[in-house]
């Protein structure tokens, strides 16, 4: 008997770690929203999927947060001139066939998914008829970011649908995450930034 409940658990635990990749890769599509977030980081494949979303008419509007670069800044200051990610991804939305007067870039300085998270969450303060988002991130990032802006937009009773995107240009593979280096360092790194934002993070957000 021992044996048997032990198979199954044990069955049954690495049946849920398999689904771990599609956990994380949370999809979940309006049919209308107010607005694209489109979040920084791997951005030629989210630029991507957030114009496939633009294109389809889902809607209009392109919210992209303006990015922390970091020691950039110090080549800044000595006049070389760096074109920031914030702008590259703007500029490939436009050539992408987005019109500028469509998107929106937030002041923040983000350092962080959290940091956009309170930039949007001071964007739509007082606009209570932005109440449908999209988020467009990464397919293993998809999951927490979607955590995070609930939280935040809870936190300050902001009544807004978060609809998620994960983004088909990857090349993380959520049903099988486990044959890929890449791949594994991904899931395990967003368990463990899950684990920081519940324990650490959330308690302590600050909005500006």
């Amino acid at each position: 008997m021992f044996i048997l409940i032990f198979g199954a658990l044990t069955t049954a635990y690495i049946a849920g770690c398999r689904r771990t990749g599609t956990w994380l890769a949370k999809e979940e599509m309006p049919q209308h929203a107010d607005a694209i977030i489109l979040l920084m980081g791997s951005f030629p494949e989210r630029v991507l999927q957030a114009v496939d979303i633009y294109h389809s008419g889902i809607s209009d509007s392109l919210i992209i947060v303006h990015e922390n670069m970091g020691g950039y800044g110090a080549l800044e200051a000595r006049g070389v001139k760096v074109v920031r990610t914030t702008e590259q991804a703007r500029d490939a939305a436009v050539a992408l066939g987005v019109p500028p007067g469509n998107i929106i870039i937030l002041p923040g300085d983000a350092r962080s998914t959290l940091d956009e998270a309170v930039a949007v969450n001071n964007y739509l303060t007082g606009k209570p008829w932005l109440d449908t988002l999209i988020l467009v991130s990464s397919p293993a990032h998809m999951r927490r970011a979607r955590m995070i802006f609930k939280t935040v937009l809870r936190e300050s009773a902001i009544q807004a649908y978060i609809g998620c995107s994960p983004s088909r240009y990857s090349s993380f593979n959520p049903d099988r995450w486990w044959l890929r280096k890449e791949d594994i360092q991904s899931v395990l790194s967003e368990w463990l930034k899950i684990l920081s934002f519940i324990l650490f993070e959330k308690g302590k957000i600050v909005y500006n």
